[in-house]
């Protein structure tokens, strides 16, 4: 790996054992394969098997069924999914475990907005909301402990409100007690001071 790509915080183990090392130097030092390409050390189970385990995926259809979000492109809704799920889980396990599962159709609705104009949500099917908690839940215990303190984005326990706060702080520290202002909305002129 070169200087100028190393990281400031560096590299979880976690991650060094998923990604592996590429003997060849090409690509960043990484091997690129899917993630259901085998086992990273001898015993170890893959990323997607760990994803594909039941109890992992047991906690993700607990967590999709308690959204209770609408039915995706397929018609399928969260309540007659646990039917559904019985019947075509060998099939979605061996594509996944395989590396051929291809996510669904994205249904598009239009929501008004409060202020005039729409707004299009994109709702993925129920199998896919499942597959990608189950992955999350697999994947964040390996990238949460890379990320920055500063980083507030997608991240549990951490909102928009903490990273405005924040910025706050950094400015008061960077500046030595200057006030800087910075606009937040052109049609009403307000700013806000800090």
């Amino acid at each position: 790996m070169r200087a100028d790509e190393t990281h400031v915080r560096g590299t979880s183990a976690a991650m060094t054992t998923l990604l592996g090392r590429n003997s060849s130097g090409a690509a960043h030092g990484v091997e690129v394969c899917t993630a259901a390409a085998g086992q990273t050390k001898a015993g170890a189970p893959s990323l997607m098997e760990a994803v594909v385990d039941r109890a992992n995926l047991w906690l993700a259809y607990r967590r999709v069924a308690g959204n209770r979000g609408s039915a995706g492109f397929d018609g399928l809704s969260v309540e007659g999914f646990a039917e559904w799920l019985k019947a075509h889980w060998p099939s979605v396990k061996a594509a996944l475990l395989g590396g051929d599962y291809r996510p669904q159709a994205i249904r598009a609705v239009d929501i008004p907005k409060p202020a005039g104009g729409i707004r299009t949500l994109g709702i993925t099917t129920v199998l896919d909301r499942l597959i990608q908690q189950a992955l999350l839940q697999q994947l964040q215990p390996l990238f949460e402990p890379t990320l920055f303190e500063s980083s507030f984005v997608f991240r549990p326990g951490r909102s928009a409100l903490q990273a405005v706060l924040a910025a706050q702080r950094s400015c008061r520290q960077a500046v030595g007690g200057w006030w800087i202002s910075i606009w937040r909305s052109s049609s009403t002129g307000s700013t806000t001071t800090f």
